[in-house]
C-alpha cells in the first residue's frame, strides 16, 4: 500500500465573493463584429457573383465555338450583348 499524507487546508483569504462578476462586452467589440459579418458576406456574395459569370461565358464561348468556329469572339460579344451584360 502506498504511503499517504494527508495535506493540511490552507486557510481560505478573509472574504469571499458568492455573486459572479457581471460579463459585459464593449460596444466596440459589437461593432467590430458587425462590420466583419458585413465585409465576410458581401464578399461572398461578390464571389458567387463572379463565379456564376465566369461559368456563363464558359457555356457560352463552348456553344458559339459548336456553332459558329470561324467567329467565336464576335458570337460571344452578341449573346452577352444580347442578354444584357456588356462584358467590356
Amino acid at each position: 500500500m502506498a504511503n499517504l499524507q494527508s495535506v493540511p487546508k490552507a486557510a481560505e483569504s478573509a472574504e469571499t465573493h458568492d455573486v459572479a462578476p457581471a460579463r459585459t462586452v464593449p460596444v466596440w467589440q459589437w461593432v467590430l463584429g458587425a462590420v466583419l459579418v458585413v465585409a465576410l458576406g458581401s464578399w461572398l456574395v461578390w464571389l458567387s457573383a463572379y463565379v456564376q459569370r465566369m461559368f456563363i461565358e464558359e457555356d457560352i464561348h463552348a456553344a458559339c465555338q459548336r456553332v459558329m468556329p470561324d467567329t467565336v469572339q464576335r458570337c460571344v460579344d452578341t449573346v452577352i450583348i444580347q442578354r444584357g451584360g456588356a462584358r467590356r
